[in-house]
């Protein structure tokens, strides 16, 4: 357990899973997951590289955040609410 919790401590992994679901639950999966390979390409451009584990987490992240809206729109009908 403790190496799994360590590993989540490596570059802020447990902010991306975090922060991809807060978004995800605001904004919709589609954008969170172009906001991830946005991030993701911006380190790229400043020098560092590509971490597809940060951007894995992050989808990760924005499907439980879907899975919640839609439990909240079927759960109380809230049709306007897209994905």
């Amino acid at each position: 357990m403790k190496k799994l919790i360590n590993w989540f401590k490596q570059s802020n992994r447990w902010k991306h899973l975090v922060y991809g679901f807060l978004v995800s639950l605001v904004a919709g999966f589609a954008f969170t997951c172009g906001a991830a390979a946005g991030m993701e390409f911006k380190d790229n451009q400043w020098g560092g590289k590509w971490d597809w584990i940060d951007f894995w987490l992050t989808v990760a992240g924005a499907w439980f955040g879907l899975m919640i809206r839609m439990l909240l729109k079927n759960l109380f009908n809230l049709y306007w609410l897209c994905l």
